[in-house]
């Protein structure tokens, strides 16, 4: 078996930069979520919950990164809709349910937001990102040279940049139905049985939308008109769900701290799906 010969070629210095800024900003992600953590007035199991999946961030930052060294295309969507649930992820654990929030927070999340907008500006502003980030994933090919691992282009039609933030926005809705569903079980521990069968719909919920959303994105990327339709009313079903019962078994906070990112991927969809149906409309007048 042989690798497809390779040339290292010096990345651009923005290309640099960006990928030490990610570096850093996934630091920050992790010493910010543990400050909040030191300073919160209580630290109960749904601090603790959010303070985790605010944590798994990092991780995210640091899967970043790998997409921008090998330039794939993902790393765009992928860095859009990670910056957004970073900012709201953190912004929510500033914020105690009564008083103002510490300075160390406030400064913290300041800081960690200033990062994430610098993140933001290199991946759509910056034209040597744009030129780097044009690769797809590589893959096994047998011909007749032998068996290799090179980069391939996708079989499926060129897919426009809009829909691939569609569908990584689109994929977030489990996890962040996961969270608070999470929390909302820390109250049946705390002795309200009550609300154990909507959890358990909760739950089952958020696994089956998973299976939905990667089916409709599935045919979406390969030009099915009926799948953006679909996906629509997976979304405005997601919302119609989730947001009902954040405010029912967590109260107002829940539904403000776990509703709105929520909302806002679920808009960051809509809007993909409006921004490349608008492409495609001019491409086709054209």
């Amino acid at each position: 078996m042989r690798t497809a010969a390779t040339t290292e070629v010096r990345r651009p210095s923005a290309v640099r930069a960006l990928i030490v800024l990610l570096a850093v900003t996934a630091a920050a992600t992790v010493l910010v979520d543990l400050l909040n953590w030191w300073y919160a007035p209580e630290r109960g199991f749904g601090l603790a919950v959010r303070t985790g999946w605010a944590l798994l961030r990092a991780f995210g930052f640091v899967l970043l990164v790998g997409h921008v060294r090998r330039g794939r295309t993902l790393a765009r969507p992928l860095g859009l809709i990670l910056v957004i649930t970073t900012v709201f992820a953190v912004g929510r654990l500033i914020v105690p349910r009564q008083g103002v929030p510490p300075l160390p927070g406030i400064l913290g999340f300041a800081l960690l937001l200033l990062l994430c907008l610098a993140v933001l500006w290199l991946l759509y502003r910056s034209p040597a990102v744009a030129g780097h980030l044009v690769r797809h994933r590589g893959r096994l090919v047998i011909d007749r040279q032998g068996i290799s691992w090179r980069e391939t282009p996708p079989r499926r039609p060129p897919v426009a940049g809009w829909l691939l933030t569609t569908r990584v926005a689109a994929f977030t809705y489990t996890p962040l139905m996961l969270v608070p569903c999470l929390v909302a079980a820390g109250t049946i521990l705390d002795g309200r049985l009550a609300a154990g069968p909507a959890v358990l719909f909760w739950f089952v919920f958020a696994l089956v939308t998973s299976y939905a959303v990667l089916f409709c994105t599935f045919f979406l990327l390969r030009g099915r008109r009926w799948a953006g339709g679909l996906l629509v009313v997976v979304t405005l079903g997601v919302l119609a769900v989730d947001l009902p019962l954040c405010w029912w078994l967590l109260g107002l906070d829940g539904l403000v701290r776990d509703g709105a990112p929520l909302v806002t991927a679920g808009a960051l969809a809509l809007y993909g799906l409006w921004r490349s149906g608008r492409a495609g409309t001019a491409a086709g007048a054209g």
